[in-house]
């Protein structure tokens, strides 16, 4: 990833989605907004307890840096599963659905959506012009919610994964995910090669789960062509993103976004 922080909002971005000018995108950090402790500063989430006054202010300030009306942010309501809505030509407001994935072909559409520790996975088909954005936690990397993002712009848009370039961006990392037994049993039944991506660190602690590689290897499996991999963990980052776990579940929300421009702003 590549970090900017030239202007007051300062974001990340993925190297192989940076090569396409057809496109816009950014992965967000918790500063640069006006949100109080414990969600300071760019919170972006709306029930998490602060203020909804900072959330819309935060809001504003990014997307007046892109250059993006705010009324035009395309969204959804996550629920931790794999469900894929299409987004089209009219602006879909704040909640227009309860998923954890959008995908358009529509230019000037931006999709964007929130995390604290669940994995942010952007998707991009310049054959096509389309792209699509995606929150995976645990039960969405069970319910192989990238994999069904893939599928829907095939779906769609008739995308071949092939041509999809697609980045798995800052998420808790297996250095911190200690997870139970329920989260163990349904990875080894929902994934392929599970022990790759369940370990012990140590002897004294708990099983560790790698979401990275989890999402990373479902985008592959499906047939995508390009993965970039972020490699940042937010628990241990905590100072950077918001972490829920690495926060004591008192904390914000990130955000990420992507969207086509139209040929007249290439």
């Amino acid at each position: 990833m590549i970090y900017h922080n030239r202007r007051s909002i300062p974001y990340y971005s993925f190297q192989n989605l940076d090569s396409y000018p057809e496109l816009q995108h950014a992965v967000f950090t918790r500063h640069g907004g006006v949100s109080p402790p414990p969600w300071d500063s760019l919170n972006l989430g709306w029930a998490v307890g602060d203020d909804d006054a900072n959330v819309e202010a935060n809001y504003r300030r990014w997307t007046l840096q892109f250059g993006i009306p705010r009324d035009d942010l395309a969204t959804t309501h996550q629920v931790h599963g794999n469900k894929v809505l299409v987004a089209g030509a009219e602006p879909m407001g704040d909640v227009p659905g309860r998923a954890d994935a959008m995908i358009t072909a529509t230019p000037l559409l931006p999709l964007t959506q929130r995390y604290a520790d669940c994995t942010p996975i952007l998707m991009f088909d310049p054959v096509k012009h389309a792209c699509g954005i995606a929150h995976a936690g645990w039960r969405g990397t069970v319910a192989r919610c990238a994999e069904s993002t893939v599928q829907a712009m095939h779906s769609q848009f008739g995308s071949d994964p092939a041509d999809i370039v697609a980045a798995v961006g800052p998420a808790i990392g297996p250095c911190c995910y200690e997870v139970g037994a329920e989260v163990v049993s349904a990875i080894e039944r929902s994934q392929r090669q599970p022990e790759q991506l369940l370990s012990r660190p140590s002897n004294e602690g708990g099983v560790h789960l790698d979401l990275w590689t989890a999402n990373a290897t479902q985008l592959q499996d499906a047939g995508v062509g390009s993965v970039e991999v972020a490699g940042l963990c937010t628990s241990c980052h905590r100072h950077i993103f918001f972490s829920h776990r690495g926060d004591g579940g008192k904390s914000g929300r990130f955000a990420a976004f992507i969207m086509l421009n139209t040929p007249s702003c290439l």
